[in-house]
């Protein structure tokens, strides 16, 4: 059974390709010297390095097959122009607080989210609520402490 496409932006692709390029061209030799040099101490069967180097290793091929099965299945939304007022994967939301406080999200895939740079996931809880959003919506966002804000949206833009 195929797996299912994996979407994302056009930034977010080109993140994991620049990731899987570092792990193949440079981290593969880097894990290769080290391991080299733990070779080059002697007795392996109690060698912590050598151990530590050939873990570090398979870690770094794992990865890049992740890597590699995510670039095979992704899919990049593309803004097409149609109904640009609406929040979309790719879209840039900024909300204005009661308080004047102004949040700006980016909605993105999944494997793309990282919510300390406001890169929020369309398929978390908070994605979900951005979704379909226009400006002059109302969005409730939750904090980790479970207090609840009312924000309006003032601006949906794509990257």
């Amino acid at each position: 059974m195929p797996k299912e496409p994996v979407k994302m932006t056009a930034r977010g692709l080109e993140k994991l390709k620049e990731e899987l390029r570092y792990l193949k061209e440079e981290k593969r030799q880097e894990l290769a010297d080290y391991m080299g040099a733990a070779l080059a101490d002697g007795d392996l069967r109690e060698s912590a390095a050598y151990d530590e180097a050939r873990l570090l290793q398979s870690a770094n091929e794992a990865r890049i097959a992740d890597l590699e099965e995510l670039l095979h299945r992704a899919v990049v939304v593309e803004n097409d122009g149609a109904d640009a007022g609406v929040a979309r994967l790719g879209a840039s939301l900024t909300l204005a607080g009661e308080d004047g406080e102004n949040l700006v999200f980016h909605l993105v895939g999944t494997h793309e989210a990282d919510i300390l740079e406001g890169r929020v996931s369309d398929e978390s809880p908070l994605g979900q609520n951005l979704l379909g959003k226009r400006v002059g919506d109302q969005v409730v966002v939750t904090s980790p402490n479970g207090a609840s804000s009312v924000f309006q949206v003032v601006n949906v833009s794509f990257e």
